[in-house]
């Protein structure tokens, strides 16, 4: 009997892991991908949105064609309910699919209730829909300009979209000769700049002090949000931020139905993984890039999570593949990648310039680490869009 591999999501922890497992073993092995989503959305581009520069069809494609042209089965519909006793899923459309192997990689949730207000009164670009949304926020402040608001909370993870839409919205401020009459001002639960949810980069804090000086960005570090009001973002410590325009990065979660299955999350939604990927409690069930746990090494004042998006996720998933494959062979899942000693692999744009990252490893203790700025950081992110969307568009994982 051929194996089942069952993944649910289509995006880059998804897509990846569904195609590896399937050339991984030649083919001989039967794969199904289960989506809420037919489109394949490449997440870091969604801070090009809001100002016209991209729209929905430059950064999504189908990805039934891609996946049903090698030999991959998708089914669009939410998963709704993991049974890893009986090894089953369930659907919104009713289905109850078996499998021998589970990848989960749905992917996040925002957590809309960490400020009182965010829903309401903020912007933000953490899905397609949002940042068509704030697309339509920044039309209207064009229109009657303020001051601007650019954060992220406590507990958020995703400091590296929340630095490129500041330095992309102070780039679009001078494109429109507003720069000078725009109080721009950058809000963040870092303990420090250019901490990023990954313990900082060496000279990081003062290459970034210098980018926040040069483009006049005022800044409030290591502060919490109290709430957002229709005008203003008010701090823990009670001071308040007028704005015109607002826009916030929330913490993200796992999905809602993974919290019903004892045993598999934590309280975050989060499946808690091994070094393999494989989850703590069941052997043929794996997580991978944000749906999967991921413990900081420090511990701040105020909370800061950390990035699980793009690059590691792939890693993730390759890593998951191999051991799958592996036990499809009856061999021992012996491929580990613990998340912390993934390479950080970052370009950080800036509208026409931008900061290279890289390090060893995700997590300190590290070796190596540097931040490289300048404009071929901004002509490497557009390449490396093309790049990846073209690669993922035909199915070739095994690139790099």
């Amino acid at each position: 009997m051929r194996k089942k591999v069952l993944v649910l999501g289509a995006n880059f922890g998804g897509l990846t892991a569904a195609l590896a497992v399937r050339h991984e073993l030649h083919g001989d092995v039967d794969v199904t991908v289960v989506s809420a989503s037919d489109q394949f959305l490449f997440n870091p581009s969604l801070i090009w949105l809001p100002f016209g520069k991209r729209d929905d069809t430059d950064i999504t494609f189908p990805v039934a064609p891609t996946l049903e042209s090698h030999g991959i089965e998708f089914v669009h519909a939410a998963a709704t309910a993991v049974d890893p006793v009986a090894r089953t899923v369930t659907t919104s459309a009713g289905h109850e699919l078996g499998y021998d192997y589970l990848v989960i990689a749905t992917g996040y949730r925002n957590k809309d209730d960490v400020v009182p207000g965010f829903t309401e009164n903020a912007s933000t670009i953490t899905t397609l829909a949002e940042a068509q949304r704030t697309a339509g926020a920044w039309r209207r402040f064009l229109d009657d300009p303020g001051d601007i608001v650019i954060g992220a909370t406590q507990g958020a993870g995703c400091f590296g979209a929340a630095y490129e839409f500041l330095f992309n919205t102070a780039y679009q401020l001078r494109k429109a000769g507003l720069h000078k009459q725009v109080k721009l001002t950058y809000v963040t639960a870092e303990p420090f700049l250019g901490h990023f949810g990954i313990g900082g980069l060496p000279h990081g804090e003062a290459l970034l002090g210098m980018f926040l000086k040069k483009e006049g960005i005022d800044s409030r570090i290591a502060v919490a949000m109290d709430h957002v009001d229709d005008d203003a973002l008010v701090l823990a410590d009670g001071e308040t931020l007028p704005f015109r325009f607002g826009m916030i990065i929330p913490p993200f979660l796992g999905q809602d139905f993974l919290l019903k299955t004892d045993g598999l999350t934590d309280e975050k939604g989060y499946v808690v993984v091994r070094d393999t990927y494989q989850s703590e409690k069941y052997d043929d069930v794996y997580a991978v890039g944000v749906a999967a746990a991921v413990d900081a090494p420090w511990q701040s004042a105020t909370p800061v999570g950390i990035p699980k998006t793009g690059f590691p996720t792939e890693v993730m998933a390759h890593t998951a593949a191999a051991n799958i494959a592996a036990q499809v062979r009856g061999e021992q899942p012996t491929h580990a990648k613990a998340f912390g000693d993934i390479k950080a692999v970052c370009v950080m744009d800036a509208g026409n310039n931008g900061v290279i990252i890289l390090a060893d490893k995700m997590l300190p203790p590290r070796k190596h680490g540097v931040l490289i700025p300048g404009p071929q950081a901004h002509l490497m992110k557009l390449g490396f869009e093309k790049y990846f969307l073209w690669k993922m568009r035909n199915g070739y994982v095994g690139l790099p």
